[in-house]
């Protein structure tokens, strides 16, 4: 039976659809007959505890500039639907919070994909500390002396913002470097949570690994390379993407953190592993499904809508 879901994401209009996850999830719905609506944030609305979107009924086709065809908008309770993919990028701000609180009071007979209470409850970089024996060394503060303290002990460190995304702000402090406390006071002026500071890892030179995660099993890896002069692998700022195979350690990540996934109605996730180390849990609208497929990958598209039918069947 064709489902009716809706999409809350960033406009469709501004995505890039040759590297965009929530288009290729998208394209696949529209591929098993799904009726899908689009919606982006700010069109949420609660009265008298009822959640309401205004949507559009959405056709995609895989033309670059020529990628949608959007419906008139309509005024649309979301209960009705049987599922809700929670896609808009962040910044995870309170606005983003918001939409959990909302998302929250249909769920789980609306589906929401992912979880919103678990997405609210699991910052990428918060949510890995609860797994000590897979990250690198970190600190998590806004205490000047203890990151001093942390770059005399590690001596090359990364300093990052707790929700930043996409690689924004992301440093690499080495031990002679004289702009530690330059940069810990421009984070003080921008920034009201906690920093995260981590050991700089030298292994990222040969990669970032994106291990994507369906429903707490692994379906599908690729290797993020940084471009030269960059500590950052993103491929927004230069990264090189590269197929790859996955390694005895990365398995065993996957092994550790997919029942506490599946656990918590994390469905699609995708996972940041430089060398032996696990760096993010990205839970908050995760990319990479379509280099995956471009590098003769898994359809992980498929492989989640397979999840999500399954989820909707009723099946455990």
């Amino acid at each position: 039976m064709p489902l009716r879901v809706a999409y809350q994401m960033d406009h469709i209009a501004r995505i890039r659809i040759r590297g965009d996850s929530t288009f290729a999830l998208m394209l696949e719905g529209e591929r098993r007959g799904h009726l899908q609506y689009h919606y982006t944030p700010d069109r949420l609305t609660m009265r008298d505890g009822r959640v309401f979107a205004s949507v559009e009924r959405v056709r995609v086709r895989d033309t670059e500039g020529d990628h949608f065809t959007l419906q008139a908008p309509e005024t649309v309770d979301l209960s009705t639907f049987d599922v809700v993919q929670l896609r808009q990028d962040p910044p995870f701000d309170l606005g983003y919070i918001t939409s959990t609180h909302l998302l929250e009071r249909i769920h789980p007979a609306t589906l929401v994909v992912n979880d919103p209470a678990s997405v609210r409850n699991a910052p990428e970089k918060l949510f890995v500390t609860e797994f000590p024996g897979l990250m690198p060394p970190t600190l998590i503060t806004r205490d000047r002396a203890a990151i001093a303290a942390f770059r005399r002990e590690h001596d090359d460190i990364i300093v990052k913002p707790l929700y930043g995304n996409g690689g924004a702000g992301v440093f690499r402090i080495t031990g002679g470097d004289e702009n530690l406390a330059s940069l810990i006071e421009l984070f003080e002026t921008t920034f009201r949570e906690p920093f995260v500071v981590q050991r700089y890892l030298p292994e990222v030179r040969k990669g970032d690994k994106r291990i994507i995660l369906v429903d707490g099993v692994f379906a599908g890896a690729i290797n993020r390379v940084p471009a030269l002069g960059e500590a950052r692998s993103n491929m927004h700022v230069g990264g090189r993407a590269e197929p790859t195979e996955i390694t005895a350690r990365e398995r065993e990540i996957c092994a550790a953190i997919g029942p506490k996934l599946r656990e918590r109605g994390l469905l699609f996730v995708g996972i940041d592993v430089i060398g032996d180390y696990l760096t993010e849990i990205n839970v908050t609208s995760p990319t990479g499904i379509r280099e995956v497929k471009r590098f003769g990958g898994p359809d992980i598209a498929a492989l989640i809508w397979e999840a999500i039918e399954h989820k909707r069947r009723g099946a455990p």
